[in-house]
């Protein structure tokens, strides 16, 4: 909040001493800069999420890469194994079930947090956004009292 602050006032400041001949124009130079650094602001919040997103979205595709690796050893092993017993089968279930259990275990977690990061960085944007708000009607209500 204080970059969009600083960002304000300094164009506040500016515009005083470039002596603006109104007051809309201050107020509307102000509310465009703090914009601008409300939007970097919150690019840099978001940025974060496409990791956990990516992460959220592939790992259960990962695992069922696996699944689909160890089914297929699995029947393999049936073809090759002149004794169809469950011995023959079940190291590539087993490997099925691991691949699947990891895929899982990494996405879940993933979209747990993606889900808890972005509704807080959407409460923060929209505090920065209030914020904003808030400034320009004090400026404004600056402006009409020193005329």
């Amino acid at each position: 909040m204080a970059k969009i602050f600083r960002s304000g006032y300094r164009e506040y400041a500016r515009q005083l001493k470039a002596k603006t001949p109104t007051h809309m124009t201050t107020l509307d130079m102000v509310t465009r800069s703090m914009r601008v650094a409300l939007s970097r602001e919150e690019e840099k919040l978001e940025s974060s999420n496409t990791f956990l997103a990516t992460v959220g979205s592939t790992a259960p595709y990962i695992g069922l890469f696996g699944t689909v690796w160890g089914i297929m050893n699995s029947f393999m092993a049936l073809s090759d194994s002149t004794a169809n017993t469950l011995s023959a089968v079940a190291p590539g279930i087993a490997e099925a079930l691991i691949a699947t259990a990891i895929g899982l275990f990494a996405a879940i977690p993933a979209v747990i947090a993606y889900n808890r990061y972005s509704d807080d960085v959407e409460r923060l944007v929209t505090r920065y956004d209030n914020f904003v708000d808030e400034f320009t009607t004090l400026l404004q209500r600056h402006a009409a009292e020193r005329h």
